[in-house]
């Protein structure tokens, strides 16, 4: 099959026109010498995305309105589009069927990627992608990253720095079950981390790391310049609580680490202490 070469469908958003399309594109999956378990992926997700058309797309209104289905090769993978004429996608979950209309995670863990647009006077298209699989073969095995206990953010210092990271340890805070001392404490430790210039952290990026143990958490920031721990440290004083960072949380050091030093605090309730 020839890359340009297109497989487009034009038919009634009908129950039966489901069952047509799932087959004649098993038929061209089969071709192009698919294995049968991405086959069988490729008519459930075609079936989804069909029905949700047949289903949702022309609600209330008379006769069944028109479903396009477009397929065509596209290097290693079957493209597939599915198109509807209809009310486009609703911003909001669809109350009655606790739903949104399309069955997403399906969709998701069945293709490569898939992309979904609209609006009300364009309808819905849902665009998937499905991998081919010459002769059966079977597709590299992408490895998994490593399993981990903590959350972990990257992001340029400077301006975002502060938003971010006021947010995350304020969340941190309330799962933990910090009184509103403790959060107000940690909330001035996030503000005096976030007003540290950009240019201790090489490459303007900093990293955050935090997990969560009983009543506390722990915050790694960094990588850091050399000194850049110590002077971080040095520079956080509240001046108008003549307190400093080392006064608010209950652990804070400095170590050294591949690309930097990493600044370490524990924050946590004071029966977590």
């Amino acid at each position: 099959m020839k890359p340009e070469a297109r497989v487009e469908f034009s038919l009634p958003a009908r129950a039966e026109s489901v069952s047509l399309v799932r087959h004649a594109l098993a038929g061209l999956a089969e071709a192009l010498e698919m294995s049968a378990s991405d086959v069988a992926d490729l008519k459930t997700v075609v079936t989804e995305a069909c029905t949700n058309v047949v289903v949702h797309a022309y609600r209330g209104e008379d006769g069944a309105g028109p479903l396009e289905v477009h397929a065509w090769q596209e290097n290693a993978r079957l493209v597939v589009t599915v198109r509807d004429f209809g009310a486009g996608i609703r911003p909001l979950a669809d109350v009655e069927n606790r739903s949104l209309r399309l069955g997403l995670p399906l969709i998701a863990a069945l293709t490569e990627s898939f992309e979904i647009s609209g609006g009300p006077v364009y309808g819905t298209e849902v665009t998937m992608r499905v991998p081919l699989s010459p002769n059966g073969a079977d597709r590299p095995r992408v490895a998994a990253p490593e399993s981990v206990d903590e959350t972990r953010i990257h992001l340029p210092a400077g301006e975002l720095l502060a938003p971010v990271l006021s947010r995350v340890i304020s969340m941190f805070a309330a799962r933990a079950d910090l009184s509103v001392d403790e959060l107000s404490d940690a909330v001035l430790i996030s503000d005096a981390l976030s007003a540290q210039s950009p240019d201790e952290f090489p490459n303007r990026t900093a990293r955050i790391a935090v997990s969560e143990e009983d009543g506390a958490f722990n915050v790694r920031v960094g990588p850091l310049g050399e000194g850049g721990g110590q002077r971080l440290l040095d520079g956080l004083r509240i001046p108008m609580l003549n307190a400093t960072l080392e006064s608010l949380a209950d652990e804070v050091k400095v170590e050294q680490a591949e690309g930097g030093e990493l600044l370490m605090l524990r924050i946590g309730r004071a029966g977590a202490r």
